[in-house]
């Protein structure tokens, strides 16, 4: 699975605006120790602190589970964030207090990190060893940084994303093998069997509609697999990318799970898929356009024997 930490790699003023926000966020409460986290569906990482108290036992880089994370429990969909000014005073859970003590923290203030769209990015947070007074027009001030910051976050996450399914664009995938070219992995080349038909009996809405469902399958399917991602060149045209290796048999199984996954409608509607797949090797020049190359001719021999298979 892809990660957002990944693809924060990619944006080219994450680092200079991180820092702005933390350096923001210190004139408003100077006292506290302030970091940035991302969120997985299941982890937290400390993206980057704006100063290091040693008696704080949090770094940079630091992963923790969002089970063990105090960050985890804000409440994200209301946009509200945890506040405790003492938390021996005010904190009435004991596993938060037991959690904030592991590292030393006697007041905490957690402000949630959200995409427009609702997607959880992470979380803003002002932490100190002693307790401390958080006033509510700080918090305001605090709030409308990390607003301004998530406006940031989305106008770069669509530089690298197909703006109807979310799903990854061919500029994300480019720059991934520019920048990995010595990796070993395979390429599913896939298009819609019957897409064509569904735009032409429906319209062009209900086409978005099935496109946006085939995303959200794709994504599933990826989100399974190790070290997997989706992206949309175009149209119907999709790209699943593995960066590992495996043999024959295992991509032969994984192309009939996409398949399948991707033939089931209950709608008066149905589209399939056919399927051409190109593997490669760390010994081998990785030229994207040539592995997209072969895996089109692979595609091609799909769809001419009969649509709804796989090639290799």
């Amino acid at each position: 699975m892809r990660t957002q930490f990944e693809e924060l790699k990619m944006y080219e003023s994450f680092d200079e605006l991180a820092n702005d926000v933390l350096d923001l966020a210190n004139e408003i409460l100077p006292e506290q120790m302030f970091y940035l986290t991302a969120f997985t569906d299941s982890q937290q990482v400390i993206l980057k602190l704006s100063n290091q108290k040693s008696s704080i036992q949090i770094t940079e880089n630091m992963v923790v589970d969002l089970s063990n994370s105090v960050c985890g429990r804000i409440d994200f969909e209301n946009n509200q964030p945890l506040r405790y000014e003492d938390v021996k005073r005010d904190c009435d859970v004991e596993e938060v207090e037991r959690l904030l003590d592991d590292v030393n923290i006697r007041s905490y203030l957690g402000i949630p990190i959200s995409l427009t769209n609702g997607e959880k990015f992470g979380t803003l947070c002002a932490v100190n060893d002693e307790a401390s007074l958080l006033d509510p027009r700080s918090i305001t001030l605090l709030q409308r940084i990390v607003k301004l910051f998530s406006y940031y976050l989305e106008l770069e996450r669509f530089v690298w994303r197909d703006m109807l399914t979310e799903l990854y664009n061919r500029r994300y995938l480019t720059k991934y093998f520019e920048d990995r070219s010595n990796e070993h992995g395979a390429l599913f080349f896939l298009d819609l069997d019957g897409f064509k038909n569904v735009n032409d009996t429906y319209g062009h809405d209900v086409g978005d509609v099935v496109l946006q469902e085939v995303a959200c399958r794709l994504e599933t399917i990826v989100n399974e697999q190790k070290e997997a991602f989706a992206v949309r060149l175009g149209g119907d045209e999709f790209v699943l990318h593995f960066s590992r290796s495996a043999s024959l048999d295992e991509w032969g199984r994984i192309a009939n799970q996409i398949i399948e996954t991707l033939s089931t409608w209950e709608t008066a509607y149905h589209v399939s898929a056919s399927i051409g797949i190109v593997t490669y090797t760390r010994d081998e020049q990785t030229r994207l356009d040539t592995l997209l190359k072969q895996a089109d001719d692979a595609l091609y021999r799909a769809k001419s024997s009969g649509k709804r298979t796989f090639k290799l």
